[in-house]
């Protein structure tokens, strides 16, 4: 069996996609083998031919095509039901992994026997590399993933939900997959999913992940209705999560929403009306002691809390 699955989902990638492949061949080991799943998800720029510049370099890559983009969550998914390997991983089209990164990371968890592994990143905007640590202190040991959750108060593995930060267990079948449709926010509950269901995870001090921040081409960076799928995420995991969770996941949504609420203004008016109407009926779902806890404990700075006021049933109590 292959050891490892690289996943990498990829949309009009052809000014960065290069580097993502070249960092992969820079990471082919001697002692074990890995596959590259890349699923081009409706590229209409020269994408497929800088897949086809490394058919060479990189005997193990098998490509999938959209002919028309269905999303990075399904794009992922179809990685997923193409990968062979007893692990995965994932790398997305504007990213790269530092040399020997992957070894390292079949190793942890070869040597922890965990259903997946968490790992530290560095984020990369222009010439500036800043690490980013998993929230988790407890290094190198296996944990409960349940114990990755709370407390509400603190930042903790749910609020640290990048994908490809990590190496998962291919065995863990559908706890793997993404809610299908979602274009933003796909992994938040995919993480808490991951948490809430799987045995065992473990964290270590590994950062060879490098997250490519500020992209234009980035959904992060563009105000359209896609924006708005990060309410159907989590109205996911409010569907699902367990009454003793419940503080931490309105902690988590409330910490969101004031994020994208700060930059509304790049909205359309009739974008704004409805992120305005799913806001208010998002924050309907929780129980008035639990958003009032959410609410008291968010972070001063900027006045965040005041941001969510217009969408709290009958306003903020001090």
């Amino acid at each position: 069996m292959v050891t490892l699955s690289v996943i990498v989902p990829v949309r009009d990638g052809e000014p960065y996609l290069g580097d993502a492949l070249a960092s992969l061949v820079r990471n082919r080991p001697r002692d074990f083998e890995f596959e590259v799943v890349v699923v081009d998800d409706g590229s209409v720029d020269a994408t497929p031919a800088v897949i086809e510049d490394f058919r060479h370099d990189l005997p193990e890559l098998a490509v999938a095509r959209n002919a028309v983009p269905v999303g990075l969550a399904d794009a992922r998914n179809m990685g997923l039901k193409l990968a062979s390997g007893r692990y995965v991983t994932f790398l997305d089209g504007d990213d790269w992994f530092a040399p020997g990164y992957l070894a390292r990371l079949v190793a942890a968890i070869d040597g922890l026997g965990c259903d997946f592994v968490r790992v530290d990143h560095v984020q990369v905007e222009g010439r500036k590399r800043e690490t980013h640590r998993a929230p988790e202190p407890r290094r190198g040991v296996v944990l409960d993933p349940r114990d990755g959750i709370m407390p509400a108060g603190y930042k903790t593995m749910v609020d640290y939900p990048y994908a490809w930060a990590g190496i998962y267990r291919r065995e863990l079948g559908d706890l793997l997959t993404f809610p299908s449709g979602l274009h933003t926010a796909e992994d938040r509950p995919w993480i808490w999913r991951l948490h809430r269901r799987a045995r065992s995870f473990a964290v270590v001090s590994l950062a060879g992940l490098f997250y490519r921040r500020g992209v234009p081409a980035s959904l992060t960076q563009i105000g359209d209705e896609r924006q708005l799928h990060f309410f159907d995420a989590y109205d996911l995991i409010l569907d699902e999560v367990e009454p003793e969770f419940l503080p931490k996941a309105a902690r988590n949504l409330c910490a969101l929403l004031a994020h994208h609420a700060e930059l509304a203004g790049r909205f359309t008016p009739a974008l704004r009306a409805r992120f305005d109407e799913r806001a208010a009926a998002t924050l309907g779902r929780l129980p008035a002691e639990i958003l009032t806890g959410a609410l008291g404990g968010m972070e001063p700075e900027g006045d965040r809390r005041a941001l969510l006021e217009p969408y709290v049933p009958g306003g903020i109590r001090a």
